[in-house]
């Protein structure tokens, strides 16, 4: 069975990292979505509602399971037997950055786990989490950008916000 592993932090989920991790079950046994807890950037979402909302999206396809994690990425792929990570690409500074972090796992567990790159599909190329969340702050449609209960649970705390956050609280 090959395991793979799709971390980020995915604040919010959106249809880029659907597509993304839905390709990756057709190649692989077993997709572990990552949701990392504790990144260096400013977050909407806790850790929970993070999980809550990447399970809704695969509540359907059982190849996809979802999980929190600590810590370097290649510990947590390692401890759960993941033979690959998952990324996708949008744009070329993706590849860069991807290509430095890839490089720096292959240092810290030699042989141990590989990377693999999707490409994202061409109707999401512009579209990351901190984008979403700037688009929902400023009360924009974000319909065809995140599921349903996504749109949902932002509105929902745009609102919850609006209350107790200074303006661009959520920039990265």
């Amino acid at each position: 069975m090959v395991r793979a592993l799709f971390p980020g932090t995915f604040d919010p989920i959106h249809y880029g990292h659907i597509d993304i991790a839905t390709r990756a079950s057709k190649l692989f046994d077993e997709v572990v979505m990552a949701v990392y807890d504790k990144p260096l950037k400013t977050l909407m979402f806790s850790p929970d509602e993070r999980m809550d909302l990447v399970k809704e999206s695969f509540k359907n396809n059982p190849k996809i399971k979802v999980t929190g994690y600590s810590g370097l990425t290649i510990d947590f792929a390692k401890n759960i037997n993941a033979q690959v990570i998952v990324r996708g690409l949008r744009v070329f500074s993706d590849f860069e950055f991807e290509f430095r972090m890839a490089l720096a796992n292959q240092r810290l567990a030699k042989d141990a786990v590989e990377t693999v790159a999707l490409i994202t599909a061409e109707q999401h190329t512009f579209l990351s989490s901190t984008t979403v969340r700037e688009i929902a702050t400023l009360n924009g449609n974000v319909s065809s950008m995140v599921p349903p209960h996504v749109e949902v649970a932002l509105k929902e705390k745009v609102t919850q916000m609006g209350e107790t956050s200074p303006p661009n609280a959520l920039r990265d």
